[in-house]
């Protein structure tokens, strides 16, 4: 059964794209950014291109130029971002879409989140959590609104080292399994991807 499914972070660079890159490679499956604001000659897409061998991309809905919410962005360009405009691509194989920023970014002036988005299209989130000053009360709170919406988790992954004190009070307190842990790295390249793409963790909880 082809596998889809969004992956979100509790903000912003906490290894989204290179969690997003990882479970593509592993799944050899398509990867969609839907809205990329800024760094467009390095994009999210770009560099999930450039650091896997098995993932075909899809081009973003929209590509605007500032590297601020989307929804100033948006503004910046002359651009209107509306729901119906993000739909789940149709793909033959597994699908992994990357979210940008957390889960309450404002996608258009009126209001519009990627909470929104991703209610309506009903696909379970995997949460990205990184350890650092704050994230417990972030995890939680991404775990919340996408539980106060209905919309399945498939589980937490971790990047950073093992931090107990932090990992166990969020698996506790929401009842989620750690799919997996990225160790942090100097160098996030190609070979970096793979090996964490076909380790036991990643192939035990997504192949």
């Amino acid at each position: 059964m082809n596998k889809q499914f969004v992956v979100t972070g509790i903000g912003t660079d906490v290894g989204k794209t290179v969690v997003s890159a990882i479970l593509s490679e592993a799944l050899k499956a398509t990867y969609w950014k839907p809205v990329q604001a800024g760094d467009l000659d390095n994009s999210d897409s770009i560099k999930v291109d450039r650091m896997t061998d098995h993932v075909t991309l899809l081009p973003e809905a929209f590509r605007l130029n500032e590297p601020m919410s989307p929804h100033a962005a948006a503004k910046i360009d002359g651009v209107r971002i509306q729901a119906v405009d993000l739909q789940v691509p149709k793909v033959n194989g597994h699908l992994v879409i990357e979210g940008a920023g957390g889960l309450m970014v404002p996608i258009n002036e009126e209001g519009l989140t990627y909470a929104d988005v991703f209610q309506r299209w009903n696909l379970p989130v995997v949460i990205v959590s990184r350890h650092y000053l704050g994230s417990i009360n972030h995890t939680l709170m991404t775990v919340e609104v996408l539980q106060q919406r209905n919309i399945s988790i498939m589980g937490i992954v971790f990047v950073g080292n093992e931090n107990e004190a932090t990992e166990s009070i969020i698996l506790r307190s929401t009842g989620l399994n750690m799919l997996a842990r990225i160790p942090e790295t100097d160098a996030v390249d190609k070979a970096f991807i793979s090996e964490q793409a076909a380790s036991p963790q990643i192939q035990y909880a997504f192949i």
